[in-house]
Formats: C-alpha cells, sequence, structure tokens
C-alpha cells in the first residue's frame, strides 16, 4: 500500500513538472502584440468628384503626355519634298505614339509622293482627321414600350464599373431615370463600386449575391426599369480574361437577355484602357463577335503619351470611339471629337 501511494505521489508529480514546463514554452514563444497605430491609412486613393473643378482643364492639358511626342513633328516645316531624315522623324513620332502600322504607312507614302507644301504637321493632320469616318452618335431611345439597355463589356481593370457610374452621372443630371444592372456578379468589389455610384448619383441598382447568374440580374433591371418608367439601363458584365470561351459565352447570352423584352439593346460599349496602348486592340478582337460591339470608350487618354492608339482602334477595327476619359472628375468622361482630338495633338 505505501508503494503504491508513492508510485501515485511520483507521478502526480511528473504530470505537475510537465504542465509547468508548457505553459512556460508557451509564454516564450507568443508573440508579442504590436501597438495599434493611431492612423490606419494614410494615402487614400481619391474618389471621382460630381461637381466640376474651378478650372476646367482644357483638351491640350489633358492630352500634354500625348501632345509632347508631336512637337517633332511640329518642328518640321513646308518642304516640297522631304528627306528620308524627315520621314523618319515622322515614322518614328507616329510609331511611339501608337498610332498603328497601317495609318503610318500610308501618311509616309502621301508625304514621299506629295511633300508638304503645307508644313508635315499640316500633312499628318490631314491624315489623322481622315482616319475618323465612322458615325459617332449615341442612341439612347428604344422602340415603342421598350426600354433601352447600355451594355458594357471588357476585362477587368480598364475602368469599366467607373466609366458606367459616369455615364450614371451624365444622363441623370440630364434629366433621364436610370436603372444599374450589377451584372458582374463574379467580382463582389464591382457590385459595391455601382451601388455607391447609384447612391451619389440618384440611379437605382439592381444587384445580386456574388456568383449569382448574370443574366438574371439584367433581366431583373430590365422588369424594375419597365414598371417604373426608368429611361435608360445601364448593363455591367464579367469581364475576369478576354480569350476565355465561357466569358465569350456568357456575355453572348446576357446580350441576348438584354435585347428581350421590355429590353432593347441599343449599343453596346467596349471599354478599353489608353494606356495599354496596341493590347487594348487584342483585347478588343476577342470580345467583338460575343458583344456586337457598337463603340469603344477609352478611359485614362490623359496617362499615356500613346494618344494615337484612337486612331488605330477606328481604322483596324471600324468601330468609333465615342467616350474617352480624359481625368479623375465624373464630368472627364467626353463624348469623343475627332477634330478637338487631332488639333490638340497638332495645333
Amino acid at each position: 500500500m505505501t508503494w503504491l501511494l508513492i508510485a501515485l505521489a511520483l507521478a502526480l508529480l511528473l504530470l505537475a513538472l510537465l504542465l509547468r514546463r508548457r505553459r512556460g514554452r508557451a509564454r516564450a514563444t507568443a508573440p508579442r502584440r504590436a501597438p495599434m497605430p493611431e492612423v490606419l491609412v494614410r494615402d487614400v486613393a481619391p474618389i471621382p468628384t460630381l461637381a466640376p473643378s474651378e478650372r476646367a482643364a482644357s483638351l491640350d492639358d489633358r492630352l500634354a503626355s500625348s501632345r509632347g511626342i508631336f512637337d517633332r513633328v511640329r518642328g518640321l516645316g513646308a518642304s516640297g519634298s522631304l528627306s528620308e531624315a524627315e520621314l523618319e522623324i515622322v515614322e518614328e513620332v507616329l510609331l511611339r505614339s501608337d498610332v498603328g502600322v497601317v495609318t503610318t504607312t500610308a501618311l509616309l507614302d502621301d508625304l514621299r509622293a506629295n511633300g508638304a507644301p503645307n508644313g508635315v504637321a499640316a500633312a499628318v493632320r490631314g491624315v489623322l482627321e481622315a482616319s475618323f469616318v465612322a458615325e459617332r452618335s449615341v442612341r439612347d431611345y428604344a422602340d415603342a414600350d421598350r426600354v433601352p439597355v447600355w451594355l458594357f463589356v471588357g476585362v477587368n481593370g480598364v475602368g469599366k464599373t467607373t466609366t458606367i457610374g459616369k455615364l450614371a452621372w451624365r444622363n441623370t443630371n440630364e434629366g433621364r431615370k436610370v436603372v444599374l444592372a450589377a451584372g458582374d456578379t463574379f467580382r463582389a468589389a464591382a457590385a459595391d463600386q455601382l451601388e455607391r455610384w447609384a447612391t451619389r448619383t440618384g440611379a437605382d441598382i439592381v444587384r445580386a449575391a456574388e456568383g449569382a447568374d448574370p443574366g438574371s440580374v439584367i433581366h431583373d433591371a430590365l422588369g424594375r426599369a419597365h414598371a417604373r418608367g426608368a429611361d435608360l439601363v445601364l448593363a455591367d458584365t464579367a469581364g475576369r480574361r478576354a480569350n476565355s470561351t465561357n466569358l465569350l459565352d456568357e456575355l453572348a447570352k446576357i446580350r441576348r437577355v438584354a435585347d428581350r423584352a421590355p429590353g432593347q439593346v441599343v449599343e453596346t460599349f467596349m471599354v478599353l484602357d489608353a494606356t495599354t496602348g496596341q493590347n487594348a486592340l487584342s483585347q478588343a478582337k476577342e470580345f467583338l463577335a460575343a458583344a456586337a460591339v457598337t463603340g469603344i470608350v477609352l478611359t485614362k487618354l490623359d496617362g499615356t503619351a500613346r494618344g494615337g492608339i484612337v486612331v488605330a482602334i477606328e481604322r483596324e477595327l471600324g468601330i468609333p470611339v465615342k467616350f474617352v476619359g480624359i481625368g479623375e472628375q465624373a464630368a472627364d468622361l467626353i463624348p469623343f471629337d475627332p477634330a478637338d482630338f487631332v488639333q490638340s495633338l497638332l495645333g
């Protein structure tokens, strides 16, 4: 009996020592908690303001980067014939600005054949202006008892949702009742961002849970717009990958849904980022067949020196650029005017 008590006491003592050692190890390895900083975020990304700036910048100011590339062309004078060195300057400027090989080649051939009696800048201006021949009016009406729909397509990151918000601001300011359809259900942030724009602009919005069927969101938005007598539906779509067959099939399906009564697709806008240059053309070609694009919205034109991409897009795709983004404010998404654009580059 005595031995049994001694063994039990030793076992309890050993257990106590083990528990004490474990507690000591836990205290030794537990990380020290850092003090909470007073300010968590110092630099907050600006939200586009709905009010116009005190001083509206000119298009020349906003396109300063692209305009700077054309300084060398403006410096070339009038000439009956151009030297190879002068032609090389023109070629380099046009290619650097992403005007494209087709337009550049056509212009060089013209300069070799006819020279530049009114100045090289005037010759370049004439060729660029001649590249913009497409009709660029924007349709905002539908057939009787139908609701007009603007459908927006494009890969993630090009500014598609922001573009929808800015166009909602423009249309509500013009007195239209607008419904936003948050059809990009694969990216929760897109619906949240669109809802903030709806709140700020006074537009209505239809959204669903993340991962919901985009077609059903568009369908519900059309029903609400028709019931409430709305003038326009702006419909967002997913844009994960431009080369995804599933995505392109989904876009084709969404367009069919949006074009059924009571809706009618009157514009399909492809949103492209001007800062990506020729990559924007590659993206566009993937979407054209699936989405039946009627117009291009080119964002961030003020942030690139490759503004000539506008010319390449119209010449190679045959689709008009209808809006361009030239700043952060809501009012900085403007209808594209070819004459003003070329004048800003070469005037």
